[in-house]
Parts: structure tokens; C-alpha cells; sequence
């Protein structure tokens, strides 16, 4: 395609994947919000509950988020008294999220809206879909694209 012809957004593939992931994300927000939660929030709890305590660094590559988001989304989540962040003993400028005893009972209200958003995802979109649908983005996440600084120029 010569270079001064604009693409067609529908053949972007960042722009399908922010929009399905917006769609999706809007989707299990009716089902998360009623219980205090947004999806965005919702990883955070739970990956804090598998894995234990975290460093933000450690969380936002788990979710493959920024930091600046990853922070943005814990706030309201502290404020509420969900997760409890505090500073590493041996590195004071290292900070280290912790899921609260409110935070569980949170989380185990949220996982009975997501199970829910869950199945009617999987009902609406098809189970092999959804199957097939998290294999390929999974596989996307895993892949490196290694980026050199001549072919971001071509």
C-alpha cells in the first residue's frame, strides 16, 4: 500500500484488538460493577490472591499493564481498604501490594459476577470460540515482537 493512502481501520490489527478488548471489558463491567469491581480491577485482586503479595513492578508485568495504569487502577482499590500497599524493608522506594482481608471477601463476591459474565460470554460467543479466542490472544501476549529501531523507521 503506498505510504500517503490512510489504512482502513478495520484492517489494523491493534485497532480490533482495543476494540474487542473495550467491548468485552464494557460487557463484564455490568456484572462487576454491582459488586464494587471494574474488569480492569478485578485481575488485580485476583492475581494478589494466587500469588501473594507482589511489588507494583512485578504485578503490572504479570498483566501485562504500565506501571502508570497498574497505578491508576490500584488507587481506588487501597482507598477502599482491598489491597494494602507497603514499602519493602530492604528497598524503601519498592513498594509491595497486599490483598486484605476485605479484599478477599471482595474478590469472592466479584468471582460469583464474573463467573456469570463468564457463561453468558461463552453462551452468546460460543464456548470453542471463547476457547479459541483466549488460546490466539495468549498467544499473542507470549510473543515478543521484538522491535529494532529500523523496522519501527520502515
Amino acid at each position: 500500500m503506498p505510504a500517503d493512502h490512510a489504512p482502513r481501520l478495520q484492517d489494523c490489527n491493534c485497532f480490533a484488538i482495543r476494540s474487542a478488548a473495550r467491548h468485552v471489558s464494557q460487557f463484564y463491567d455490568q456484572f462487576l460493577v454491582p459488586v464494587g469491581l471494574r474488569a480492569t480491577q478485578f485481575p488485580i485482586l485476583a492475581t494478589l490472591k494466587q500469588l501473594g503479595p507482589l511489588t507494583i513492578n512485578a504485578l503490572a508485568k504479570e498483566l501485562v499493564m504500565d506501571r502508570t495504569t497498574l497505578t491508576r487502577n490500584i488507587q481506588p482499590l487501597e482507598r477502599d481498604g482491598w489491597i494494602r500497599i507497603r514499602a519493602i524493608p530492604s528497598d524503601r522506594r519498592a513498594k509491595e501490594l497486599h490483598l486484605t482481608a476485605a479484599g478477599e471477601n471482595r474478590l469472592r463476591a466479584a468471582v460469583k459476577a464474573w463467573m456469570r459474565a463468564q457463561a453468558q460470554f461463552e453462551r452468546s460467543f460460543g464456548l470453542e470460540h471463547a476457547v479459541e479466542l483466549r488460546t490466539l490472544l495468549l498467544s499473542v501476549v507470549s510473543n515478543d515482537f521484538t522491535l529494532t529501531r529500523q523496522s519501527a523507521d520502515r
